[in-house]
């Protein structure tokens, strides 16, 4: 039952061959029996589950059927869930119960999906590693070939990655500043897509950068992807950068093929450190193409080398603004002091972790005067020239091909010491964040130590039905299907 793709379930519920409770039920009991090895769950709602799940046979017993009737989810915990915990893996939120649902979680409930519980992550999203939680390390399910060390699932979404990669939902929300989904996608051989800036409503998610963050869906197949993008988009009113742009089928355009498309190359993202086995797979995904009938076209991304720097000195200045709100005085942690000024310090002090504190430093460095023209706007300069190189290459191809990130999953511990290091996670995501174009990782091989590799593939804002398109024709050349590790145990 658990190795049922989210449409295989789907068919197989809408067909009573299934029960929602049944399906529910072997979730929760995989939870049960590996949640506390992989700590992809910060809180479990069985209860809560069960009675959706009840709902859900309801409503396929009297031949209703939503989008998602039935389908077990996680939810990343920067979604407000009404009246469930949700903490952004911080501190600093402590028993916050939100008294009302974000937009992207109330679809999914209009949907008929049934709500496993809240999915470990980095503290208001900032890592690539799922390191910086206040819940602890999320661990991913693979591990290398003879060696049984722990390593990271990727973050900031990896606790909903791990959930997936390890039959623990059969899908889940996720967001991506950065390549909070890809890079985690990439890490635990599943599929996601960060969508185009504005796709998904931003209201009732927990804000870092707010002209950056983007929800999107992590699934186990392009189609399982597609299908979740499908509910969780939407124009929302509540949300001043949501798009009033129609949701088109996903899912139908997995079917497309890539006949006639030209596929981008961008050139300078082959860097001189980068493992030949990633380059390998770069150059196995373009042949893939080729011979499905796309045309591979070699495409100019100047200004790429400069997305990273950008990145950090936008997304920190953006979370510094953001995390003000975190005073002790309205809702979360409270530490009190002698005086306001205090009480203050006392709260984020003890409320944020160090990645989180580093962060807000940099951005209200960089923010403050006599540093706001030098670095903040500067970059917002060069933000543009990002945007123009895409919009440029767009003239010239369907789609661009690249890798989703610069290794598989490492250790838990390694590349710790040095943030910078941590940082070069993002360089192949961050530019599509930059731009606001859509970007899906798609599992495309193994490693030599049998981790798993990622294949990004980047489209035209709003153009997601092609980026799906060429994300299946991928993933069938690959046919990709081995599992992790922890399954086999």
């Amino acid at each position: 039952m658990l190795d049922l793709s989210l449409a295989q379930a789907r068919a197989a519920l809408r067909a009573r061959k299934l029960s929602a409770r049944e399906l529910t039920g072997a979730y929760l009991s995989a939870i049960d029996s590996l949640n506390e090895r992989l700590n992809a769950y910060v809180l479990v709602t069985p209860d809560a589950a069960l009675a959706h799940a009840d709902a859900a046979d309801a409503s396929l017993a009297r031949g209703e059927q939503g989008n998602l009737t039935g389908i077990p989810l996680a939810i990343k915990d920067l979604f407000c869930t009404r009246g469930i915990r949700t903490t952004a893996g911080s501190r600093i939120l402590g028993n916050f119960i939100p008294p009302y649902e974000s937009t992207v979680t109330e679809n999914l409930l209009r949907d008929g999906a049934v709500f496993l519980g809240k999915a470990n992550m980095d503290e208001f999203a900032m890592g690539s590693s799922n390191m910086t939680s206040a819940f602890g390390a999320v661990t991913n399910p693979w591990t290398r070939h003879g060696d049984n060390r722990p390593l990271v699932p990727g973050g900031s979404s990896g606790g909903s990655a791990a959930a997936v990669a390890a039959r623990l939902a059969l899908g889940a929300t996720a967001t991506d500043t950065g390549g909070s989904i890809r890079q985690p996608a990439s890490f635990c051989g599943i599929a996601g897509i960060k969508p185009t800036y504005g796709r998904c409503s931003r209201w009732g998610v927990v804000a870092f950068a707010s002209s950056l963050d983007q929800a999107g869906p992590l699934a186990r197949t392009v189609e399982d992807a597609a299908i979740l993008l499908g509910s969780m988009s939407g124009y929302d009113a509540k949300d001043s950068t949501s798009a009033n742009v129609a949701v088109p089928d996903f899912a139908a355009a997995c079917a497309r093929g890539v006949k006639g498309l030209r596929i981008g190359v961008p050139r300078e993202y082959r860097s001189d450190g980068m493992p030949p086995e990633i380059e390998a797979l770069w150059q196995q995904g373009q042949q893939w193409l080729r011979e499905q009938g796309a045309a591979i076209v070699d495409v100019s991304l100047p200004h790429t080398k400069y997305a990273l720097a950008t990145y950090y000195i936008v997304a920190p200045a953006e979370a510094s603004s953001n995390l003000a709100r975190y005073d002790g005085v309205r809702f979360g942690l409270r530490v009190d002091g002698g005086d306001l000024g205090e009480l203050y310090e006392n709260t984020r002090a003890e409320g944020f972790g160090a990645e989180v504190k580093r962060r807000v430093l940099i951005g209200t460095y960089v923010l403050s005067a006599g540093y706001y023209d030098a670095y903040y706007l500067k970059a917002q300069k060069v933000r543009a020239l990002i945007l123009k190189d895409f919009t440029d290459a767009f003239q010239h191809c369907d789609a661009l091909l690249t890798p989703t990130a610069p290794s598989a999953a490492f250790g838990q511990g390694e590349k710790m010491d040095d943030p910078v290091t941590m940082y070069l996670n993002d360089v192949f995501t961050v530019p599509a964040n930059m731009a606001g174009t859509p970007g899906l990782s798609v599992p495309a091989g193994l490693d030599a130590q049998g981790l798993p590799l990622g294949l990004q593939v980047l489209g035209r804002p709003f153009d997601e039905e092609t980026v799906f398109a060429v994300g299946a024709a991928i993933e069938r050349a690959a046919g990709f299907s081995a599992r992790p590790s922890i399954l086999a145990k």
